[in-house]
């Protein structure tokens, strides 16, 4: 498998030794987005922020990405049923595109630049729109594209509406639909045959880090419905469950694809270690783990891959809008994609052969 790297000019390169194919500068015009309210501690000051670029203290180390190829597998013929493609099988990820932020002439241009990869697939890693928006982005996505789009969600699609709403909603769009397949209900998809995709939208569920001395109050617990109005306890076990459904389903799905194929791809919004969610090249502080990663996850996908060492898994996430690579075993890597309000791109190419 031959990994390629797309980045947009002015942002941060993924690492050093990855081979940068184009650059793109998709929307030019700037987004003033505040994502999350920190609120100050004594002594701070008025510092309210913004998620993806208030400065905060971080520790860590960078971790440089090694050269990727996956073993090569059979010719197959690709069809309508999502299951059998051809040799290089090129699948494109892309993660918080936020198309409420992109006017529609931009959004038809990055549609476009899209389809020049000749992409025979997409995964598409969540934030992409919000409750009122979601499903006509997804049509939109699906007709400009005309692939086969694999997606989870990301908290912003569940923005001024309900988890329950949504995901109801969703059920019945790619019910109807012939390209768009939201993983949750999708099972194990085999991209060849060595290679499965599985995936889960998961959520942070506050374990890493000091939630209760985080004094980050994100946007989601005022505009989402099952989070309004809880108390810190009350919040803390529901960002509880919703990491523990996504961990078990994650591992069930994989140990099921492990068991055909010798590689996966997990495809999550959330990052699942506290190793894979970076923050401008550091990895992010104790405030802010338990808001943008899963504990839950990350520890099922662990022990899966050490009772699987003949096995290989990519994780590919977002939700930090921070580029950044973390090997988290031999065989399992994490991939977290970069992301900038206004201008949604192509984080990677994936060529299977």
């Amino acid at each position: 498998m031959r990994l390629y790297t797309f980045y947009s000019t002015g942002c941060q390169r993924l690492t050093s030794n990855r081979i940068a194919i184009r650059s793109y500068g998709l929307i030019e015009s700037p987004v003033d987005a505040k994502m999350v309210r920190r609120f100050p501690r004594s002594g701070d000051g008025e510092n309210p922020g913004a998620c993806y670029g208030a400065k905060r203290p971080a520790s860590g180390r960078r971790t440089k990405a090694p050269a990727t190829r996956l073993p090569a597998v059979p010719s197959r013929s690709r069809e309508a049923s999502f299951s059998p493609y051809t040799v290089d099988l090129r699948v494109g990820w892309l993660t918080d595109i936020h198309l409420n932020f992109v006017v529609p002439h931009k959004r038809s241009r990055f549609y476009a630049q899209l389809r020049e990869q000749q992409l025979d697939a997409i995964l598409l890693g969540g934030d992409i729109g919000e409750a009122n928006s979601l499903t006509q982005f997804l049509a939109e996505i699906e007709s400009g594209l005309g692939v086969p789009i694999y997606f989870v969600l990301g908290n912003h699609d569940y923005y001024r509406g309900s988890i329950a709403g949504v995901r109801e909603a969703v059920v019945r769009q790619t019910a109807a639909s012939r390209w768009l397949r939201w993983l949750p209900t999708s099972g194990v998809v085999s991209l060849t045959d060595h290679t499965a995709l599985v995936g889960h939208d998961s959520w942070a569920d506050g374990r890493l880090g000091h939630f209760f001395r985080s004094d980050v109050m994100l946007n989601d617990y005022v505009v989402i419905a099952e989070l309004i109005g809880l108390t810190w306890a009350e919040r803390y076990a529901k960002l509880n469950e919703l990491g523990d459904q996504a961990a078990g389903y994650l591992g069930d799905r994989v140990s099921e694809a492990l068991a055909q194929r010798r590689n996966v791809f997990v495809l999550t919004h959330v990052p699942p270690f506290r190793e894979a969610c970076w923050h401008e090249g550091q990895i992010s502080n104790d405030d802010y783990l338990p808001h943008f990663a899963c504990r839950a996850v990350g520890e099922r996908l662990a022990a899966i891959m050490r009772d699987h060492p003949d096995r290989r898994m990519k994780v590919l996430c977002g939700h930090t809008h921070s580029s950044g690579f973390a090997r988290i075993l031999n065989n399992l890597e994490v991939f977290t994609g970069g992301a900038e309000y206004g201008e949604p791109r192509l984080q990677q190419v994936f060529e299977l052969e």
